[in-house]
């Protein structure tokens, strides 16, 4: 490269970086709300959220490797590496708690550097999603802490209406948690709130990890655990939910309200043929009056142009099909279905890339799962 070349190819760098700062800058002075919130003051006490627990850690009185691993570290060696490795994500874990401060602060540490992903903000990969009971006791948003490196020591709102309330502060969903905690104000009230016991497990795949939602509390797992005001356990693993004997020996583990297996996404109907029954009967001989639930998986978006992805999920839907008759045919009672052709809608725009869900996919998923999960819940 010449001595020329090297001073255009130097000038353009320099004016592409003072053209991306530039226009940062001016965002953020259109719009000052988004600017990274950094703002952290002294006069704070801390509490560190695994003093109470935190509500989607399976088995908690197992070892694990990590405080806020999903899986206990037994599974490093069954399940299967990618399995293992995706557990280590914080998808799904929710703390509660309870004050009266009127600004609260959240200190936590990411496991990884990567903050978000093409399609996924890093609001959803690696934020903290801040929820509270209104009057009416119904879950309401807050805000959302945006990511900046992978320690964030920063408020994440302020000037509350006055008032004791509970809260709900959902963890990164594509990222791991080294440590975690709340502050608020010296001399504030505040109480950790355990973790209520029998969830609803869900076990899936990358849309049910939580992929592509903007934040935390919008993948479908958690709007249900809100709309039923019930603990929610997410093992989805990304890629790789595949109906595994070695992550029943986990799920047989768990004493839930309700089982919803959600897999099909990651298989193909050899697979779900295979698979389906082994998985329902090892789950039903653990427990034997358990609600289990089967979905479906959803059509992709653009399916309706590619014919080969149609048939695909036609095909996947035919074999889940087969093999919930097959188990009622025997005789396994509690059995519920949900079929997955409309759970993104009808008009295409429920995802990000034709497969992932967006936030709006997430709420159309959360109203199908919704009254299959409610008459389980009665059942």
């Amino acid at each position: 490269m010449t001595t020329i070349n090297r001073i255009a190819l130097f000038s353009w760098i320099v004016a592409l970086a003072t053209y991306s700062s530039a226009q940062d800058t001016a965002i953020a002075d259109l719009d000052p709300e988004m600017r990274v919130s950094q703002k952290t003051v002294d006069g704070l006490d801390w509490y560190d959220v695994t003093q109470w627990g935190v509500e989607g850690r399976i088995l908690p009185d197992q070892e694990r490797q990590q405080w806020f691993d999903r899986l206990p570290a037994s599974a490093q060696s069954s399940v299967t590496k990618a399995v293992w490795s995706l557990s280590r994500d914080s998808a799904g874990m929710m703390v509660r708690f309870r004050t009266d401060a009127t600004a609260i602060h959240v200190h936590y540490k990411l496991k990884d550097k990567n903050l978000a992903m093409a399609h996924m903000p890093a609001t959803g990969v690696s934020g903290v999603d801040l929820y509270a009971r209104d009057s009416r006791g119904d879950w309401r948003w807050v805000q959302v802490t945006r990511p900046h490196s992978q320690e964030i020591k920063t408020e994440i709102v302020s000037g509350l209406a006055p008032g004791t309330r509970e809260y709900a502060a959902y963890l990164p969903l594509y990222n791991g948690v080294e440590f975690m905690s709340i502050g608020v104000a010296e001399g504030s009230e505040f109480q950790g709130l355990g973790p209520r016991p029998n969830p609803i497990v869900f076990y899936g795949t990358s849309i049910t990890h939580g992929a592509c939602a903007s934040r935390p509390g919008m993948v479908h797992t958690a709007i249900l655990g809100r709309r039923l005001d019930m603990p929610v356990v997410n093992l989805g693993f990304s890629g790789n939910g595949r109906m595994d004997k070695e992550v029943g020996d986990y799920l047989v583990q768990i004493d839930p309200t309700v089982f919803v297996i959600d897999c099909l996404p990651n298989m193909g109907p050899a697979d779900v043929a295979a698979k389906c029954v082994p998985l329902i009967e090892q789950l039903r001989a653990a427990h034997p009056s358990t609600p289990i639930v089967l979905v479906e998986d959803r059509r992709n978006t653009n399916d309706w142009i590619l014919p080969k992805r149609r048939e695909h999920h036609t095909q996947n839907h035919a074999a889940l099909k087969a093999a919930y008759r097959h188990l009622v045919d025997a005789g396994v009672q509690n059995l519920h279905y949900i079929p997955g052709d409309h759970l993104y809608g009808d008009d295409g725009e429920g995802a990000t890339d034709g497969s992932h869900a967006s936030d709006l996919g997430f709420m159309r998923q959360a109203n199908v799962f919704e009254p299959v999960l409610r008459q389980a819940l009665k059942d």
